[in-house]
C-alpha cells in the first residue's frame, strides 16, 4: 500500500484520490507528500519518496533543486487559487484609490457621540476623500493565471491596463482582454501606471525588484499592490517613499513588524488564497497530479521536471529521471519499447517507456548504469 504524508491540513476533497492509500499526518517513509506552507528544508527524505505536491503555486518552502537531484518530482497548482487572489487584488485597488481603511478606523472613534455622530461624519469625511479607479492606468507585472484575471477584471471596471511579461505564452496572450496593452518593459509601466500590481515568483532576479531606483521611476502618488511575495519589495525603500509621499499606498499580503503601523501601508494578513474555494481547488489539483504520477508516471505541473504524460499501453511502464544525460543512450538500453515520450527541463530530463514485455533485473541494472540516470521506476 502506498503511503502519503500530510504535512499540513488539506481539504478533505483530496481524500477521494487516496482511498486505497495510507493517507495521514503521521505516516513514515512516505511515497508522496501533500503540503501547503510547511517548511521542508530540514525534512528527512526517506528512500521511498517519489514526489511532493504543493497545494498552491509558490514552492519557496520546498528545496526544489535538491529534490530534482534525487529524482523527486515537485508539483504545484498554478491557477487553482487564481480567482481568490484576483478578487483580493480588485478589493485592494479600491482600498488604494479611496482612503477606506483610514475612514473606517476614524469612524470607530465616534462611538459614544450619540446623536452627534451624523454631524461629525459630515464634518470629518472630507479628510478621507480619495479617487475612483475608473479611467486610471493599472500596470500588471506578470501575466500568469492571476495576472490575466486581474487585467481582465480591471479592464471591465473601466481601467486602462498595460502589462509586461517576457515569458508571456501565446495561449495566455489570447486570454487577455483586447483592450490590455503590452508594455515594452517594466520602465514603461513605472512611468505611466497609477496603480501597479505584481504577479511574479520570487527568484534571485526578482528579489528586491522594487527598490529606491524603481520607486524613483514611478509616477508621484502611485499605488503598489504586492500579493506575490514580500521579498520582491525592498522594505526600507518602500517605507521611505511612503513617508515622503512619493508612493501614495503600499498594499501587501505579507505584513512585517517594520511595515505594520507605517502610514499609508496597508498590511493584509496573507489572505490571497485563504478561501475555502481556493483551498479545495488547490487540494484537488495537487492530489490528482500526485496520484497520476504515482500510479501512471505522468508529470503535469512540475516545477523541477518536464511535463510528460501519455495513456498507458503495453505490459509494463518504465519511468527514468536523468540529469545531463543523452536520452538516446537511455532508450538504447531499454528493450521491448512499444511507445515512449520524453522531455527536458533545464538540465533534467524525464522519459516514459511502455514495454511489450516486462524488464528483467539485468535490464534495469543496465538502464541504471547509463551516465546521468538518477532514478528508474517501473509501474
Amino acid at each position: 500500500m502506498r503511503k502519503i504524508l500530510k504535512l499540513n491540513s488539506i481539504s478533505p476533497l483530496a481524500d477521494e484520490y487516496f482511498k486505497s492509500y495510507e493517507y495521514s499526518d503521521s505516516v513514515t517513509n512516505p511515497d508522496g507528500i501533500m503540503v501547503r506552507s510547511a517548511a521542508m528544508a530540514d525534512y528527512a527524505v526517506g528512500e521511498n519518496l517519489l514526489a511532493v505536491a504543493r497545494a498552491g503555486a509558490g514552492t519557496n518552502n520546498i528545496p526544489v533543486a535538491d529534490y530534482a537531484a534525487k529524482g523527486i518530482v515537485v508539483f504545484n497548482t498554478p491557477g487553482a487559487n487564481a480567482n481568490a487572489v484576483k478578487e483580493l487584488v480588485i478589493c485592494e485597488l479600491f482600498l488604494g484609490g479611496r482612503k477606506i481603511t483610514d475612514a473606517i478606523d476614524w469612524a470607530k472613534t465616534l462611538k459614544g457621540e450619540g446623536e452627534n455622530v451624523g454631524k461629525l461624519v459630515e464634518k470629518g469625511k472630507s479628510k478621507f476623500v480619495g479617487h475612483e479607479i475608473m479611467g486610471k492606468t493599472l500596470g500588471v507585472i506578470g501575466f500568469g493565471a492571476i495576472g490575466i484575471l486581474v487585467a481582465n477584471a480591471a479592464a471591465a471596471l473601466g481601467m486602462k491596463v498595460i502589462g509586461v511579461d517576457p515569458f508571456l505564452s501565446t495561449k495566455n496572450a489570447l486570454l487577455l482582454d483586447p483592450s490590455v496593452k503590452l508594455a515594452a518593459d517594466r520602465d514603461e509601466i513605472y512611468k505611466n501606471a497609477d496603480f501597479i500590481t505584481v504577479h511574479v515568483p520570487l527568484t534571485p532576479d526578482t528579489r528586491g525588484m522594487f527598490n529606491a531606483e524603481t520607486f524613483a521611476k514611478m509616477k508621484d502618488g502611485a499605488v503598489l499592490i504586492n500579493n506575490s511575495r514580500g521579498e520582491l519589495v525592498d522594505e526600507a525603500a518602500v517605507i521611505e517613499v511612503l513617508e515622503s509621499g512619493k508612493l501614495e499606498r503600499y498594499i501587501t499580503d505579507f505584513p512585517t513588524d517594520k511595515l505594520i503601523g507605517v502610514k499609508n501601508a496597508i498590511c493584509v494578513p496573507h489572505l490571497g488564497a485563504s478561501t475555502p474555494e481556493a483551498e479545495d481547488n488547490c487540494a484537488v489539483m495537487a492530489a490528482r497530479q500526485l496520484w497520476d504520477y504515482l500510479e501512471n508516471g505522468n508529470i503535469v505541473n512540475s516545477v523541477n521536471y518536464p511535463a510528460v504524460s501519455m495513456a498507458k499501453s503495453g505490459m509494463q511502464r518504465l519511468c527514468v529521471h536523468a540529469k545531463g544525460a543523452d536520452v538516446a543512450k537511455i532508450v538504447a538500453a531499454v528493450p521491448n519499447v512499444a511507445n515512449m515520450q520524453s522531455a527536458s527541463k533545464g538540465e533534467y530530463s524525464y522519459l516514459i517507456c511502455d514495454l511489450s514485455k516486462e524488464l528483467k533485473a539485468a535490464d534495469l541494472k543496465k538502464i541504471e548504469a547509463v551516465e546521468g540516470v538518477i532514478r528508474v521506476r517501473t509501474i
